[in-house]
């Protein structure tokens, strides 16, 4: 058993004061508040916030940070950067970057990760010896970081959609692919889950998965985490309603993928019926502000689509930033810009989608929250730095950053201490990883 004494702690009812956590095992065993602090007990700096969820994340896409802006153009354009990375990786290099990308998230305060994981073959298509290699770099990156894991590994069988129907794939995008959903299934099977991994399941897009298999992986992925790609572009909604007639949500919904083990992420560019069918069916939406807003994707309907019953998530996407106070903070903001009205979402609200919402999204429903019972996960922001002094407690959400993490326990462990990385320095790691990448 461990415990912990903080001067303000963020609870299911709001923050309190002089809050004792005690742990057993990976578990919160007791949460006291208006406690003096006792012999033995960690005394934390700050205010302690739940642990917090990127539920969406592309780990490799790190490796593209700040070399993308010049020249301009579109999503589809940074993908074709994107997709030369995408040829430079091997489980080595793989483990490598994950193992420091994931150390730089769980320093900014992240304590669980979606991985939609879709680079899962060899250069020329091919599988490696073990099929699951590229898989299984990520999740020795994740225990090596000390980063809760939902491995969503992702189904992926065509190279695009046009009006015509769907192109095979092609160059790099054969390393994404699998024969169909029973070899998909197969693959994913040998994965098993640990007290630190879930096992999820992925539908890249509607433009990679045909109508034919999506009810094959709605029938395998049942009563486990399964995302999805939808309506990030405006491109794939036109190419959806020519060639099948629908919306991409129309054609997901059909397809029986829609419900609350579903999210669906970006959802940018949705109709307003799309809007009640993720509503009505309880899909989580998860929503990626600092990509969006880089990949010029555009603002999604979140205030709608959360009163009609979507719970909304949130994720780093392509790590443009690791920080997840901005990406929250970059839900509340993109609403402020299309409505001209502040306060669309309340601090709680925020949270919530940062913390609990984000981790029934990634299949773990006991994490997120400071209470009793609750997976011993949790994040500690300074309040006195230059950016958080004189912040009121509720708020702090909207003053901090990542650099006012001091301390991040996963599990009942400590990872971060006192701003340090257990693995150590971290930009030496990244730097060691990207040179791996560069081309010669």
């Amino acid at each position: 058993m461990s415990s912990f004494w903080a001067p303000l702690a963020q609870l299911p009812a709001g923050v309190a004061t002089d809050v004792r956590l005690t742990i057993v095992d990976d578990r919160l065993s007791s949460v006291e508040t208006g406690t003096e602090p006792r012999r033995g007990d960690h005394r934390l700096a700050g205010l302690v916030l739940p642990g917090l969820a990127d539920a969406h994340s592309h780990v490799f896409h790190r490796a593209l940070r700040g070399r993308t802006n010049r020249g301009g153009g579109s999503f589809w354009r940074w993908r074709e950067e994107m997709y030369a990375v995408a040829a430079r990786l091997d489980p080595h290099s793989y483990l490598a970057l994950a193992r420091a990308a994931y150390a730089e998230m769980t320093l900014a305060g992240y304590t669980a990760v979606g991985e939609f994981h879709y680079l899962h073959h060899g250069p020329d298509g091919r599988r490696y010896a073990d099929p699951n290699a590229m898989g299984r770099a990520l999740i020795q990156a994740a225990a090596e970081a000390g980063l809760r894991l939902t491995l969503l590994d992702s189904c992926y069988f065509a190279g695009g959609l046009t009006g015509s129907g769907h192109r095979p794939a092609e160059g790099v995008q054969r390393r994404f692919t699998d024969t169909d959903v029973s070899g998909w299934a197969e693959r994913v099977s040998a994965l098993q889950p640990t007290q630190l991994l879930r096992i999820g399941a992925a539908v890249h897009s509607v433009r990679a998965v045909p109508r034919e298999s999506l009810e094959a992986v709605a029938a395998v992925a049942r009563e486990r985490p399964l995302h999805l790609h939808l309506s990030e572009q405006r491109a794939e909604n036109e190419a959806a309603l020519e060639f099948y007639g629908c919306s991409p949500t129309e054609l997901v919904h059909r397809s029986g993928l829609l419900g609350p083990d579903c999210t669906a992420v970006h959802a940018t560019q949705l109709s307003g019926s799309d809007v009640g069918l993720l509503g009505r069916s309880g899909t989580s939406v998860c929503f990626c502000p600092t990509t969006e807003r880089d990949l010029a994707d555009g603002i999604g309907p979140a205030r709608r689509l959360l009163r009609s019953g979507s719970p909304l998530v949130l994720g780093s996407d392509q790590h443009s930033m690791v920080d997840p106070f901005e990406e929250l903070r970059g839900l509340e903001m993109h609403e402020r810009l299309v409505s001209n009205e502040r306060g669309r979402f309340s601090p709680a609200q925020l949270i919530e989608a940062a913390t609990a919402a984000g981790y029934r999204s990634l299949g773990w429903p006991e994490g997120g929250r400071i209470v009793a019972g609750a997976l011993a996960d949790f994040v500690v922001v300074r309040t006195d730095t230059v950016r958080t002094t004189g912040s009121a407690p509720e708020e702090i959400i909207f003053a901090a950053t990542s650099a006012d993490v001091d301390q991040v326990v996963v599990g009942g462990e400590t990872v971060v201490r006192n701003g340090v990385h257990r693995l150590g320095p971290v930009a030496p790691l990244l730097r060691d990883a990207l040179e791996m990448l560069r081309p010669g």
